[in-house]
């Protein structure tokens, strides 16, 4: 399964690869469909990406074992298993992986990569990274070496604007803050993206309603409020067994929080807790 659905909002670097280097990803499905013994490949991309559905149906009306599929934009369906709901109704188990259900899923990007690698004999040295935001002023997608500083795109899309309060290396759902410019881009750096002081700052938290608006958003079928609690007081061991590390970190959770809780800066918490003590 490819996954051409863009991961999060403002993003397009991979819908700009799929317009660009359509007959390479192609190339690329064909090597991993040999390398794991597979007949069959599926291509989901979002229908807010007509001109990319368009462009591969027709590459690949003479091709079989390929298919496109187009879905409705739906917030997380770039996450793997989503994805693998959304295309075939299977379930990845709790702490199961999509080969438990007989898939094996590759982003577009990864796909290009493998074309490169296997045809061109060319490492991983550089990614597409979308920069943007409301007032950047030449918002683009660039093709860049690992290890550019992101100061270095930003001046090439025009600057830091003046209003801008956060810089995010990622997209506003998953994204994690910047405070040194001069970092590098990384294999996993998708996007810049830069975010108006007056959208920068968090609300004012409340106490939790127990409305359920998180139960109902989160895609993992998990009840963040009670994993935020559980994080909060160090009950890693609970957490756990509520399946804690079942949770993609989507960022659903505390975006449709009426009290403005930071929901998922907890279950990241409460994870990397768990993980440390995996270590010892």
């Amino acid at each position: 399964m490819i996954n051409g659905v863009e991961c999060e909002p403002y993003l397009t670097a991979d819908h700009r690869i799929m317009l660009e280097r359509p007959k390479e990803i192609i190339v690329g499905i064909k090597i991993l469909m040999k390398a794991l013994g597979v007949q069959n490949a599926i291509i989901g991309i979002e229908d807010n990406k007509q001109d990319a559905i368009e462009l591969f149906q027709k590459l690949l009306k003479s091709e079989s074992g390929i298919s496109v599929e187009a879905l409705e934009v739906q917030y997380p369906q770039g996450g793997e298993k989503q994805l693998i709901q959304a295309l075939l109704n299977r379930e990845v188990p709790s702490g199961g992986l999509p080969s438990d259900v007989g898939v094996i899923v590759h982003n577009v990007g990864t796909t290009h990569a493998i074309y490169q690698a296997v045809q061109k004999n060319k490492p991983l040295i550089e990614r597409v990274v979308t920069v943007t935001g409301k007032s950047v002023k030449q918002p683009s997608n660039f093709l860049v070496r690992i290890g550019t500083p992101v100061i270095d795109l930003l001046i090439a899309a025009g600057g830091v604007p003046e209003d801008t309060g956060k810089i995010v290396s990622g997209g506003p759902m998953m994204g994690k803050a910047i405070a040194d410019l001069d970092v590098p881009v990384a294999k996993g750096t998708s996007g810049i993206l830069l975010i108006p002081k007056d959208e920068a700052s968090r609300a004012e938290v409340y106490n939790c309603l127990h409305c359920g608006k998180c139960i109902e958003a989160c895609p993992m079928g998990l009840e963040p409020y009670r994993l935020l609690l559980m994080s909060k007081k160090g009950s890693t061991q609970r957490a756990k067994e509520e399946h804690i590390l079942d949770c993609i970190e989507c960022g659903s959770c505390s975006f449709v929080c009426p009290s403005n809780r930071p929901i998922l800066d907890y279950i990241r918490l409460g994870k990397t807790q768990i993980r440390k003590e995996k270590k010892v």
